[in-house]
C-alpha cells in the first residue's frame, strides 16, 4: 500500500517541559500547497478502526519509521479539524532534541502519514479527501499547511496558577509570564498585559479575562 505525507504548521495548543503535547494535526476546508483539502469527517472510519482494533497512530520524528519518539494518547475530529494530544519521550534521545527544537522554532510543523480510501476534485480542481486511513502522525522541519505556527508553551509557576485558582488579581509582570505560556512573544504578553491591566475595563473584567488566559493555557 502506498502511503502519502501531507504537511502543515502544527496549530500547536501546548507543549510543556515535561513532553505532554496538544493540538491541531490537520484543517478542515482549507487548501494545503499541494492542492489538496481535508474534507471534514475523513478520519472518522480510520479511526473508529483503530479504537476497534487497540491500536494508536504512531508518533515519529520526519516520517522515519526507526525512529518514534513518542505516544499520540488521543485523536479526534471536531469541527475544526483533526485533534492530538500526546508525549514527547523525554527519555528518548530523539525526543529530546524534538523539544529542544520546538522551543528554539527550528520545528514548527506537523505531518501525517496516510492512505487515500476516497476523493474527488472540486470546481477549482483540488482534491478533496473524503476518507483517509490515517497510519502516523510525525514532527517534520517543513509545514505545507500555513495557517497556523507553532509555539513552544512555557511551563507557567505554581505560584501564578495558585493565584489565579484562588482568585487573586496578578501583577503586571506576572500576567506577562502567563500570556507568555501561550506562545505570546515578549512584546506581544506586555501589550496584553497593558490593555487588561492598565485601566481598559473594570478591575473586575481584568482580572477575570486573566483567568481565561490561563484557562487556555491549562486545557481547561
Amino acid at each position: 500500500m502506498w502511503m502519502e505525507t501531507k504537511e502543515m504548521a502544527f496549530d500547536l495548543k501546548s507543549v510543556a517541559d515535561s513532553g505532554a503535547i496538544e493540538g491541531y494535526a490537520s484543517l478542515f476546508g482549507e487548501v494545503d500547497n499541494g492542492g489538496d483539502i481535508v474534507a471534514p469527517g475523513a478520519y472518522g472510519a480510520s479511526l473508529a478502526r483503530l479504537d476497534a482494533q487497540g491500536r494508536k497512530v504512531k508518533m515519529l520524528w520526519q516520517h522515519d519509521p526507526a525512529v518514534p519518539i513518542g505516544v499520540w494518547d488521543e485523536l479526534g475530529e471536531d469541527e475544526r479539524g483533526l485533534w492530538v494530544k500526546g508525549r514527547i519521550l523525554t527519555e528518548v534521545e530523539k525526543g529530546r532534541e524534538a523539544l529542544a527544537l520546538i522551543a528554539a522554532g527550528s520545528i514548527d510543523g506537523l505531518s501525517i502519514g496516510y492512505r487515500t480510501v476516497s476523493a474527488q476534485k472540486d470546481a477549482s480542481g483540488n482534491r478533496v479527501l473524503k476518507e483517509v486511513d490515517l497510519w502516523e502522525v510525525s514532527l517534520v522541519t517543513f509545514p505545507m499547511l500555513v495557517s497556523a505556527r507553532v509555539a513552544a508553551k512555557r511551563d507557567v509557576p505554581a505560584e501564578i496558577i495558585q493565584k489565579l485558582k484562588a482568585g487573586d488579581r496578578l501583577t503586571e509582570r506576572e500576567f506577562e509570564t502567563a500570556v507568555k505560556g501561550l506562545g505570546l512573544s515578549n512584546s506581544q504578553a506586555e501589550r496584553a498585559a497593558r490593555i487588561h491591566l492598565k485601566g481598559q475595563g473594570d478591575p473586575a473584567t481584568a482580572e477575570t479575562e486573566a483567568r481565561v488566559f490561563m484557562a487556555a493555557l491549562m486545557g481547561s
